[in-house]
């Protein structure tokens, strides 16, 4: 009889990559996770519209469907809907764009800066960004083999990202500085003058930036600055949009990405062997949204800043301190007098209370002491939520 050797005992242990064992699991799906335990729950924490898709754009959907339109699309996007991009960003925003070779249609923004990573980082490459963040950023560097490197933002500064923290950050290996404004999760919009100052060290560094510009509609009382508009930044930025937000189209995953030839021809190498291209029907949806969309998204936005009002007022009526934010939908209140992490506010105000928000260091370390409330829910969940929240706060205010 053969003895059988150690090996052969031992428990197989299927390999996994180090980059993704690198990855920390997003805390918002791991908060949503104990959420789905709670019945009754208000949430505040779902970052999407509540608004249908504006009917003609669904029907134009439907109206696909029902013609067959239902086969695969070039990889690069149904033709009519990059043409139709190119114009409506060279009518609005003076961009002009090839749409046969410097529009990328995407599965939505998450795609587009999985790809453009990807397509520029080489290992050990580093990415500089503002934290807090969206949750993807530094996930999407880490993948492609890259280093995040983080620039603290904070309430004082409007949490916008400055210059002269970035440029003190800029290393040999520095490859690409990441923006995300309108920002998520503080709201936060960058000031011409500020992005201005950001142009001019890539300029001086010789660096990409990579501007996510997905809540670009979605601003109040301002204008929002498109970052490839400033002087000489066009050939040197990777634009990231998309119809999720302002479009109330959030499942239909159609992105965009907007960048030079060259930078466009690699996303689009990576984007044909993954993806190989974006839902038919979600880019006809696109096409109409482009064509006919600017009433609805008016009136959307007019709806946001009414709740973006009283959730901010509300919050501070309970004695919360609150950035005001200028543009997406969420607010993002200090929640420091009560002495709790981020994650144990968010965590017992679920349970004892059943409202949910999602705790600030879900997206990064600056976002400890905070927690992000969506306002992209009716006036009378928003108004009930504060009612229980003012009843938890009060309950654990620190003396």
């Amino acid at each position: 009889m053969s003895i059988k050797t150690t090996a052969q005992h031992r428990k197989y242990r299927p390999p996994t990559s180090k980059r993704v064992n690198q990855l920390v699991p997003s805390g918002i799906r791991k908060f949503f996770d104990l959420l789905a335990s709670v019945e009754g729950v208000i949430s505040l924490g779902i970052g999407e519209p509540d608004f249908a898709t504006p009917w003609h754009i669904r029907e134009a959907a439907i109206q696909s469907i029902e013609k067959g339109y239902t086969m695969y699309t070039s990889n690069s996007g149904i033709p009519e809907l990059r043409e139709e991009l190119s114009r409506y960003l060279k009518t609005n925003y003076s961009l002009e764009y090839n749409p046969g070779t410097e529009l990328l249609i995407t599965v939505g923004v998450s795609e587009g800066m999985d790809l453009v990573m990807r397509a520029i980082i080489n290992p050990g490459d580093e990415v500089i960004m503002p934290d807090p963040c969206y949750v993807a950023y530094s996930a999407s560097v880490i993948l492609a083999g890259g280093t995040p490197v983080m620039v603290p933002t904070d309430e004082e500064n409007s949490f916008e990202v400055s210059a002269a923290d970035i440029e003190t950050r800029v290393t040999p290996r520095t490859k690409a500085i990441l923006i995300g404004y309108p920002s998520n999760p503080t709201g936060a919009v960058m000031t011409r003058d500020k992005l201005l100052e950001i142009a001019e060290v890539a300029r001086r560094r010789n660096l990409l930036v990579i501007s996510d510009e997905i809540y670009a509609r979605l601003v109040y009382g301002i204008e929002h600055t498109y970052f490839a508009t400033l002087p000489q930044m066009k050939e040197r930025t990777v634009f990231l949009g998309g119809f999720s937000k302002a479009y109330a189209m959030t499942g239909w995953r159609i992105g965009y990405a907007a960048a030079s030839k060259r930078v466009i021809a690699a996303m689009t190498k990576i984007h044909q062997y993954t993806i190989m291209s974006a839902p038919t029907m979600g880019q006809i949806a696109a096409i109409e949204a482009l064509k006919s969309g600017e009433d609805s998204i008016t009136e959307m936005v007019e709806d946001y800043n009414r709740r973006r009002m009283v959730m901010v007022k509300g919050l501070r009526n309970i004695g919360l301190t609150c950035f005001e934010p200028k543009g997406a939908f969420y607010a993002f209140p200090s929640i420091k007098t009560t002495g709790m992490t981020s994650e144990e506010f968010a965590e017992k105000l679920l349970l004892e209370e059943k409202v949910a928000v999602v705790p600030g260091t879900a997206f990064g370390q600056c976002g400890e002491g905070y927690v992000r409330c969506c306002y992209a829910t009716s006036l009378a969940d928003i108004n009930e939520a504060l009612k229980r929240m003012g009843r938890f706060v009060e309950k654990y205010r620190r003396v």
